[in-house]
């Protein structure tokens, strides 16, 4: 079954949590791991993951923790969650370009789903791509949604 991991999914809270703070405060991943009741060493490694690509910027000291490091419009969630995860794929024998790898998967050349799988993968990327923190934020605040 298709579904977010904790890491992607852990990610995601945190980002959104950071991105709804003022300009100037940081929270540190203790603090965040208490409010959602996440496993703080967990979610201490993703986000070291989420710094070390540049999504977030880290501040030492008493005061310290962690604050976005460009604005919440210009993170999409693809690139997200590939920081995290590695190339989104439906199936093992997808490529990043959307074609298949016959040596990926020994159906590949007769496989009968392959081309709406493709199809598939290059739709939900492309959504995902055009998604944004910013705009998965926006949802949260939405009483509709």
């Amino acid at each position: 079954m298709l579904s977010m991991t904790k890491k992607s999914g852990y990610g995601l809270i945190a980002l959104s949590h950071l991105a709804k703070l003022p300009d100037s405060e940081l929270a540190s991943a203790r603090r965040i791991a208490r409010e959602y009741a996440i496993p703080e060493a967990l979610l201490m490694n993703v986000m070291k993951k989420l710094s070390s690509v540049g999504y977030l910027e880290s501040v030492r000291g008493a005061r310290g923790g962690y604050r976005l490091s460009r604005p919440a419009s210009d993170l999409s969630i693809i690139d997200i969650l590939e920081s995290l995860e590695g190339p989104l794929r439906l199936a093992e024998c997808m490529t990043e370009d959307d074609t298949a790898d016959l040596s990926r998967c020994k159906m590949a050349s007769q496989c009968p789903i392959a081309r709406p799988i493709h199809r598939l993968n290059s739709q939900m990327r492309e959504y995902l791509g055009a998604m944004t923190l910013a705009d998965l934020v926006a949802e949260q605040a939405d009483p509709v949604a």
